[in-house]
């Protein structure tokens, strides 16, 4: 009943590598564990050492993963209560629409989630005479691209007739559900406990399906001791056989931190830190913070580009997330469309592929910095490729936070019927207009939570 010891063995390669990418020395690591002997314990112990290996001696960035060492090392004038006045029937609106364009830029980025450039989605669509992209996805994409996602029966403008499911979204609502059952003290044990009940393992990918597997594993021993909010199982969960720590899965969980939070930067970052430190290290974590802060900064920005510019206060100057963040934000204000802003991206991080966050991000400062309204703004993510289901959804956050109501035509949500089918496990919420307006209901939620005494 054990995992096989091939399994484990790519496992740890993965981790290798990403070790490798922070900075910390593996040579002769991958050959090492070409050689280790089938044995658990051999493994668990080159594990153990993984997860506190040294860094090279010329590494440039200080990248901590616990809050108070990424406080220190984030911008000491950042901004740490609110930032703006806010209207809290307003900013229920802007939730609102936020989530709703969060959904609509995700079901249009779903049949193209194959790991596309946005030269490759280019060609297609030209093919198709359907270029530059302006509605969902035709079915008649399979015929002009090398592959789609296996989600295009319900996905491509023919045959849509719901919300289909989709992790993205899953995550946005149970960052709603820790906030209403639990507040903005929510624990790690908390979102252990909830993510057990709601998200069937299928549904969940990477660090995520990791996590959520230990904790079913965990789970036959009955609840664990928690001390100071967090058990000392949960807190060693994403340091041994964890790839993919870095990448985006956390920063597509930050949505609801940044809804609840209009105007607090610094709140959003912080619950999406709580949220994302459960299954990621680093860069991982830095993307989640930084979604979450540009969320709740947008609801009362006045230009997009001050969004971003805010929200990179709130992470490590020193790591690599800042410094090729703010040569994203640099190369897009050269820019004098968004066309030539994916280029410059892609050019310098295109090898930060699908999920990997360097690239991805820069393209969301690349769509809200030449989005018109959240309809063209969530054709312009989705046209520059990779994880484009992921990132269409956080650019329909951040759009419609930014715009507000208004600003997303009808169309887009016509097709579905009202109807949202999450795939989550014991949550019954069919309705996608009555499930933004609870979205809608976090702000206030958590603004009178922050004037109780």
């Amino acid at each position: 009943m054990l995992p096989a010891y091939d399994l484990l063995r790519d496992r740890l390669h993965m981790v290798i590598s990403d070790k490798a990418e922070q900075g910390h020395a593996v040579e002769g690591l991958d050959a090492e564990l070409d050689t280790l002997p089938d044995s658990y314990a051999a493994l668990a112990e080159l594990a153990g050492r993984l997860a506190d290996l040294p860094l090279v001696p010329d590494w440039p960035y200080v990248e901590p993963s616990e809050l108070d060492d990424i406080w220190n090392e984030a911008d000491p004038k950042r901004p740490l209560g609110a930032i703006a006045s806010v209207d809290m029937d307003d900013s229920a609106k802007r939730v609102e629409a936020a989530f709703l364009g969060s959904v609509c830029g995700c079901v249009l980025g779903k049949p193209l989630e194959t790991r596309l450039t946005g030269e490759e989605i280019h060609v297609g669509l030209e093919q198709l005479g359907e270029w530059p992209l302006s509605q969902y996805v035709s079915e008649r994409i399979r015929g002009v691209l090398p592959r789609v996602h296996r989600s295009w029966p319900e996905t491509v403008r023919e045959q849509i007739v719901y919300v289909a499911p989709d992790d993205d979204i899953n995550y946005t609502i149970m960052g709603m559900l820790v906030l209403e059952q639990f507040g903005v003290g929510f624990t790690q044990g908390d979102l252990r406990d909830l993510w057990l009940r709601h998200l069937p393992i299928m549904t969940t990918f990477g660090p995520e399906r990791t996590t959520l597997l230990k904790a079913g594993a965990h789970s036959l021993k009955g609840s664990p001791t928690v001390t100071g909010g967090i058990s000392e199982e949960i807190s060693s969960w994403s340091e041994a056989i964890n790839p993919g720590e870095e990448l985006c899965g956390a920063l597509i969980r930050a949505d609801a931190y940044g809804y609840a939070c209009p105007g607090r930067p610094a709140l959003a970052a912080e619950l999406a830190w709580r949220d994302s430190r459960f299954t990621h290290r680093r860069t991982g974590i830095y993307g989640s913070m930084f979604v979450a802060a540009a969320i709740a900064t947008a609801q009362v920005a006045d230009e997009p580009m001050a969004i971003f510019e805010t929200a990179l206060r709130f992470v490590p100057q020193r790591s690599r997330f800042y410094e090729r963040v703010s040569d994203c934000l640099d190369e897009v204000q050269q820019s004098s469309d968004w066309e030539e802003g994916y280029g410059r991206i892609h050019a310098k991080y295109g090898e930060y592929g699908h999920c990997r966050n360097y690239q991805e991000v820069g393209m969301l400062i690349n769509t809200l910095r030449f989005a018109e309204d959240v309809g063209h703004g969530i054709c312009i993510q989705v046209s520059q490729g990779a994880d484009t289901d992921s990132f269409g959804a956080t650019a329909g956050s951040l759009l419609g936070a930014y715009f507000g109501p208004g600003h997303l035509e009808q169309r887009w949500l016509d097709p579905f019927n009202d109807d949202i089918h999450s795939g989550m496990a014991w949550f019954f919420e069919r309705s996608l207009s009555k499930l933004a307006q609870r979205m809608g209901e976090l702000p206030k939620r958590v603004a009178a939570e922050l004037e109780s005494p």
